[in-house]
């Protein structure tokens, strides 16, 4: 296995895995975590229990009152969820696995053919427009495409069917930022 080595004179970085390693390597975590904690792999799911925490603090009220927001803290905490947790593990591990390879640094990917205020700006609405329509799907690329695939969920296969129709449009649309 050959390592690409930086001039910089930092951590060498190794190469990422294989396409086909990291998919069986995936399928096994998520067969992992349905034998474990009963639920997939989900990610949109924290943020909307942390939306309903925010909420608490501010105006506990007009959350446990929200029609979308109060189921979510009728049994306390909204953050003490499985899948918040799940996601705090996944970003430990993403940056345990970032470091380890040699790959962890900050930096914004195609700021430099279009500027970083604008990428900044369109990775931010891609972003919201990703977590809208997870919402509105009831699930993201990781609850609904993973984990609902790997249950033979029709909704599944139309959400990544639509994912990915419309990420091939996107893409042409505003190609280069």
């Amino acid at each position: 296995m050959s390592y690409a080595v930086p001039s910089s004179g930092h951590r060498p970085v190794k190469p990422f895995w294989p396409p086909f390693a990291a998919g069986v390597a995936l399928g096994l975590v998520l067969l992992l975590t349905f034998v474990l904690t009963g639920h997939g792999l989900g990610a949109t799911g924290a943020s909307t229990r942390l939306a309903a925490w925010l909420g608490m603090e501010v105006a506990p009220a007009a959350t446990t009152a929200n029609e979308y927001l109060g189921p979510m803290t009728e049994g306390g905490n909204p953050l003490s969820s499985w899948i918040s947790w799940q996601v705090v593990g996944v970003a430990i591990g993403a940056l345990v696995a970032a470091f380890l390879g040699g790959r962890l640094r900050i930096q914004f990917d195609g700021a430099r053919s279009v500027g970083t205020g604008k990428r900044v700006v369109t990775a931010l609405v891609g972003g919201l427009l990703s977590g809208f329509g997870a919402r509105v799907a009831a699930g993201c690329t990781s609850g609904l495409g993973l984990s609902g695939a790997a249950t033979l969920g029709i909704a599944a296969f139309v959400f990544l069917g639509t994912f990915f129709v419309f990420g091939l449009v996107v893409s042409r649309l505003v190609r280069g930022v």
